[in-house]
């Protein structure tokens, strides 16, 4: 093999690794190893045993010390990997430092069909694990999501899904070459490597886009923006505090990749997202002489995003747009999806259009300079995407508040990766919300918007006021009988834990329900809301009593409540 001698496949079940593995090793003239195959041998077992009888957490050290062992020494060798093992941090940080990571990739149909056939033609008397169950198609699509982040992350990806073996292998070979370039002639990654890959990447039929996650990238937008495209003029629109803490740093990265730069900074604070604001930056763009291909760069939390965003779509009827979230909340959820606007004093995003950006670019280190207040106000969102669509991503926030609250860089870029892949994969099959898929990132914002207006915007930040939304929305399920008692106990121990509130003592329970009232969720007068059916499952119900409503309204809403 040359250059590098390290090829790693990685990717889900039944996505071909092994076979197409042992054919690249032979045309390569190289060893071949399965690790599950190494681990099978060392536990003297089949890997289902390791599951049942040891544990996953068991499996997961054999798994380690196969890949450690087969990655050592200048042998060249084709490694196919388990389906999770690119999960674990240090698999990935191996494979990455010593060799070239090719995905083979799958949709979870083709991987359900593979999975069925693999079955029957081995005439197990037991089906696959990811086979058990009512519906194996839907745990597949879950189990994918989790990991689809860090799949993302491969030098090069196949999709297999209609390929023979040999046309995968040929795929594999082709992007080997690619990728080689990583790689200078002893096979050590270069020093000044830095050139970034995305995280993963939104599909959507208005165009696709990349959305970058790491810690301190946001030095490089101008090297990204111009690698996409973009060039000539970068207007950046910020708020007073972040325009203090990063627009320089932004500028310069802009100013060097050759671009022609001006700034506009907006006050911090929800109150900026107006209509007259608006206004007042079309006049500075003017003034500006902006044309339809400058961009325009949201460099703050989601207050900008969504009032850049909105200038963006609108001014010369749509300038390329880049996000820069540098809030937890926003890299999360709201710099992705293309939803843009402004409120007004009646309800939030009244005005508003869908515009996707060119790029998301979410630094993680900008998360330190927040105060503590609103990185925690962040995590409702994130929250929100796991007990909603993620399992597995809730079960990691109870284990790992502590490390998250403490933003302990690794955990916490791997946590934003899944969170923001989530919302990416949603906006993927629903664009513009016209399928009801998109609906379910609605959870806990019906009331939790209601709440925002009925206090001008100024008493809850968005993520606290989304948490008590998502209390009264769970209590609501539960009245309805749709909501077990354990669940909503669950997802209020969770958000207790970050520090989130789970009520609004004395807010008027008159303005919440007339701003509710406006809400864009609202058909033929009726509302729609989404409940929690089980952890990772909703439903969408449109036939919620007003008494329902009004109780759960005046329990949050209290004087003596707490929390």
């Amino acid at each position: 093999m040359p250059t590098s001698k390290k090829l790693f496949l990685i990717g889900f079940s039944t996505t071909g690794k092994s076979q197409v593995g042992e054919e690249v090793a032979r045309r390569l003239g190289c060893k071949f190893v399965d690790t599950d195959e190494e681990v099978a041998s060392v536990a003297g077992k089949p890997i289902s045993a390791i599951f049942s009888e040891d544990g996953e957490e068991r499996f997961r050290e054999l798994e380690k010390w196969a890949l450690q062992k087969c990655s050592m020494g200048d042998e060249s060798i084709v490694i196919s990997t388990g389906g999770g093992t690119v999960v674990d941090p240090q698999n990935r940080t191996l494979m990455f430092d010593c060799g070239v990571v090719i995905c083979l990739e799958a949709r979870p149909d083709t991987i359900y069909r593979r999975l069925k056939k693999d079955t029957e033609d081995s005439l197990a008397a037991n089906p696959r694990p990811l086979l058990s169950g009512d519906d194996p198609l839907r745990k597949i699509e879950t189990l994918k999501q989790t990991r689809q982040p860090f799949y993302a992350l491969a030098d090069w990806t196949v999709h297999t899904d209609s390929l023979t073996v040999d046309e995968v292998t040929e795929e594999v070979l082709r992007g080997l070459k690619y990728a080689q370039k990583r790689f200078d002639k002893s096979g050590a990654v270069p020093a000044n490597n830095n050139e970034l890959t995305p995280s993963f990447t939104v599909n959507v039929p208005s165009g696709d886009y990349p959305v970058y996650v790491g810690l301190g990238i946001l030095s490089k937008i101008g090297t990204l923006m111009k690698k996409a495209g973009l060039k000539n003029a970068a207007y950046v629109i910020t708020d007073s505090n972040v325009q203090k803490l990063h627009s320089k740093k932004v500028m310069d990265s802009l100013k060097g990749a050759g671009f022609a730069v001006d700034c506009y900074a907006v006050s911090a604070g929800e109150t900026s997202k107006d209509i007259d604001e608006a206004v007042k930056i079309y006049d500075w763009l003017v003034k500006h002489k902006a044309e339809r291909g400058h961009a325009i760069v949201a460099l703050g939390g989601g207050v900008v995003g969504d009032l850049a965003g909105y200038v963006a779509a609108t001014y010369l009827r749509g300038l390329p747009l880049v996000q820069a979230p540098t809030s937890l909340l926003a890299m999360t959820d709201s710099a992705i999806g293309g939803k843009t606007g402004v409120n007004r004093p009646e309800a939030k995003n009244l005005v508003g259009a869908f515009y996707q950006p060119r790029m998301v670019i979410s630094d993680v280190q900008t998360l330190t300079t927040l105060s503590k207040r609103h990185y925690v106000e962040g995590w409702a969102e994130t929250i929100k995407h796991a007990i909603t669509m993620d399992p597995e991503l809730f079960e990691l926030l109870e284990k790992r508040t502590s490390e998250l609250l403490a933003l302990e860089p690794e955990i916490t870029t791997e946590v934003i990766k899944r969170s923001s892949a989530l919302k990416g994969n949603i906006v993927a099959k629903d664009e513009r919300e016209t399928l009801g898929l998109r609906e379910i990132l609605n959870y806990g914002h019906t009331i939790g918007h209601g709440i925002e207006a009925a206090t001008g915007y100024e008493t809850f930040l968005h993520g606290e006021a989304v948490s008590i939304g998502m209390m009264a929305a769970a209590n609501i399920g539960l009245m309805m009988g749709v909501t077990s008692q354990g669940l909503v106990a669950r997802q209020q121990a969770l958000l207790r834990e970050f520090g989130l509130p789970l009520f609004a003592p004395g807010v008027s329970q008159e303005s919440i329900r007339k701003a509710m009232a406006l809400d864009k969720k609202v058909s033929n007068k009726t509302l729609k809301w989404i409940l929690l059916n089980d952890l990772g499952k909703t439903v969408t119900r449109n036939d919620v009593p007003s008494e329902v409503v009004d109780k759960v309204i005046q329990t949050i809403t209290h004087e003596s409540a707490k929390g």
